[in-house]
């Protein structure tokens, strides 16, 4: 399991509205440091009310080749964009951890981002245990499976 495995996952089973910065802990506990400081400080901005403006970066551009073998300079977007930007303020705001174990269930829990930086403030170690994030999560599910 990758952490695109767990995004691709994520996209289908996730039901709840707000914005998630996802981690995936293979062992025993996860580090605090594994929330980047950047990452901490954009869902703090659109949780807590400052807000957060994005420019959603153009998609990478394909040219493509005319029947003699040469380029064309035809450009086609390998991807469509939703839209070009957005300004979030006042979302909820998550770090979803999933505490993954080959073959059973995957435990996956919704931290909002102010009771991670509490855990991590009140925590006296330097990683959160499965059992600190069962308490602090506002969201707990699984996601079943193998993988």
């Amino acid at each position: 399991m990758r952490e695109k495995n767990f995004q691709a996952e994520f996209k289908e089973k996730n039901k709840v509205f707000g914005v998630f910065e996802l981690k995936i802990c293979k062992g025993s506990s996860l580090p605090f440091s594994a929330l980047a400081k950047h990452q901490e400080e954009a869902l703090l901005k659109i949780s807590d009310g400052g807000g957060l403006y994005y420019k959603l970066p153009d998609s990478p551009v394909s040219w493509e080749k005319n029947n003699s073998g040469s380029t064309s300079k035809t450009v086609r977007f390998t991807r469509e964009k939703p839209f070009d930007c957005f300004n979030l303020s006042k979302i909820p705001a998550y770090v979803v951890v999933m505490f993954y174990k080959p073959r059973i269930k995957k435990a996956v829990y919704y931290i909002p981002v102010q009771a991670f930086i509490e855990m991590r403030r009140k925590a006296g170690r330097k990683s959160l245990t499965e059992d600190m994030a069962r308490g602090y999560s506002d969201i707990i599910t699984s996601f079943l499976g193998g993988g």
